[in-house]
């Protein structure tokens, strides 16, 4: 089967000067169209109809046949008609003919060959390239504005309403004249919304420049009750700053889907680091950012192999393995011992949430407590603190306790609530409403001590580990009194009591260090790094 594909593109183009040949993406706009018309499995001959000289030495460099329109089909009022026929040679017998504007950079050629085979398979005289866009509208009757509906939907129960795209128009070439194009049996191929962007105005110009440059993002991720689940949070934090939806992989030997809580991002659970790396193999990702501690020589160099061109951007990482990354970023260390490294808490990435709240008012005296110690807590500080608390010397103290997704014994510890000042909550939404309404705090010195610390409320730490102890934030020289790794019951009563007891003027003292510290800008500080690779 002879099928041709003509690609009208003159020089003249008045609302975007040198439009065909200006370059988005790296190439010129008519490369898109050209490279999908030779790449197709159904079309056997590509001409470019054109007077535009750059354009003619743009196709002939890329493989295809050029036909020199003159000047009388070149003006405004010309139809496409006309020039499609033109470009048609006559001593060759065609079965269809495709016209492919210039001006749709971001069709595939998978949808292209689709609709050409759609259209053979139906025997069509014509099929038009459309997406379907059904909307709430109003024409006009009788010189008054009147809905075209009868009965108000939403959107999704719409009927059908299909807009053309311009991408693409298949005839079958005995139906073509110099006035239609469009045969007796015609039908419209719905393309995916991503591709059906046509430029005509200078802002279709920025939007198909931006899907073009689209980033393609990948987030691998591991949480548990060892690990801790900061990096769930941060990832899932990171995951919203891209203009895509990322693939966000997590390694089910490691961590519990559970842990995710409540998202629509696209989470892709793999069995172990060769099926990660098969998927990232076929994806061919452009940023990938690993959350997973300690990342290995043998790893990165894995990675990097299968995805050669991309940017890989690890976070909280401390092994070999970050010789190999384009960026490493440790909000928990303060030390940059190679270029690539970002360390401290100005690239710490707070929860949006915590954008809308203030820091709070210090009081008098001291009378809610806020008690947590992350998404795990493996040493069991939670159980610890509610066994103090509930003491009849605590009485007068409202304490507020939250365990994470990945505490152990959940039920048992949920049994404090039988005291009437003990809140045990579990998993909770809205954490900075909880925090800022308490006047001090017990954490550990991670994620939780950050969001304290922003919030300004004066907070007593401890680390869950030996790598938290390595943690440089939440320290006494930042507003905050560490106690060390597991310290004792006594340890951690006699800190309390003091806290409990402390005047207005030294929580006051407290907080002020605290929020010496920019700890709001990091997530614009981080991404604008990322984006900037």
């Amino acid at each position: 089967m002879k099928i041709l594909a003509i690609i009208p593109a003159r020089a003249g183009s008045k609302g975007i000067p040198n439009k065909n040949i200006r370059i988005i993406g790296g190439h010129p706009l008519i490369y898109y169209s050209i490279k999908n018309a030779l790449a197709s499995k159904c079309i056997t001959d590509v001409i470019v109809s054109t007077d535009s000289p750059e354009v003619a030495i743009i196709a002939k460099r890329m493989g295809a046949k050029c036909h020199w329109r003159d000047a009388e089909l070149c003006g405004d009022v010309v139809t496409l008609d006309a020039v499609i026929y033109d470009a048609i040679p006559q001593e060759q017998q065609w079965d269809y003919v495709v016209t492919m504007q210039p001006t749709s950079p971001t069709l595939s050629v998978e949808t292209l060959d689709n609709a050409i085979q759609y259209a053979i398979k139906n025997d069509l005289d014509t099929l038009i390239s459309a997406i379907n866009a059904p909307h709430l509208s109003w024409g006009e009757k009788d010189g008054k504005k009147v809905p075209n509906y009868t009965e108000r939907l939403n959107r999704q129960y719409l009927p059908p309403c299909y807009m053309e795209t311009g991408a693409f128009v298949i005839s079958k070439a005995e139906i073509i004249t110099p006035k239609t194009r469009i045969g007796s049996k015609v039908d419209v191929f719905e393309v995916p919304e991503n591709e059906s962007q046509d430029v005509d105005t200078f802002s279709d110009l920025q939007s198909v420049a931006a899907s073009l440059n689209k980033q393609k993002v990948a987030i691998y991720v591991n949480g548990n009750n060892k690990r801790g689940v900061g990096h769930i949070y941060r990832a899932l934090e990171l995951a919203d700053e891209f203009y895509t939806r990322p693939d966000i992989y997590y390694d089910i030997n490691q961590t519990d889907p559970k842990i995710f809580g409540t998202t629509t991002h696209n989470l892709i659970p793999v069995n172990g680091i060769s099926e990660l790396f098969d998927r990232c193999k076929e994806k061919q990702y452009t940023i990938f950012i690993n959350d997973i501690l300690t990342t290995s020589i043998d790893y990165m160099i894995g990675l990097k192999t299968v995805l050669p061109d991309a940017k890989i951007v690890n976070f909280e990482d401390d092994g070999e393995g970050i010789l190999k990354a384009d960026l490493v970023f440790n909000a928990l260390y303060h030390d940059e011992p190679m270029s690539q490294i970002r360390a401290g808490e100005k690239y710490y990435i707070c929860g949006k949430l915590f954008m809308f709240y203030d820091p709070i008012e210090i009081k008098n005296d001291v009378e809610r407590v806020f008690i947590s110690f992350g998404g795990a807590d493996p040493q069991n500080y939670s159980d610890r603190l509610l066994s103090i608390v509930s003491k009849p010397e605590y009485s007068k103290y409202h304490f507020v306790v939250v365990l994470g997704r990945a505490k152990h014994n959940v039920d048992e510890l949920l049994g404090y609530n039988k005291y009437p000042n003990i809140e045990v909550l579990y998993d909770v939404s809205n954490m900075p409403e909880l925090m800022s309404s308490c006047d001090i705090a017990v954490t550990s010195r991670g994620r939780t001590g950050y969001e304290l610390a922003l919030l300004g409320v004066p907070s007593i730490a401890m680390a869950q580990n030996h790598r938290e102890e390595k943690h440089g934030f939440v320290c006494n020289e930042n507003g905050f009194t560490y106690i060390g790794l597991n310290p004792n019951d006594e340890i951690i009563e006699s800190t309390l009591k003091m806290y409990l007891s402390f005047s207005k003027e030294a929580r006051q003292r407290f907080q002020n260090q605290l929020l010496e510290h920019d700890l709001r800008n990091g997530r614009k500080r981080v991404v604008g790094i990322i984006n900037n690779l």
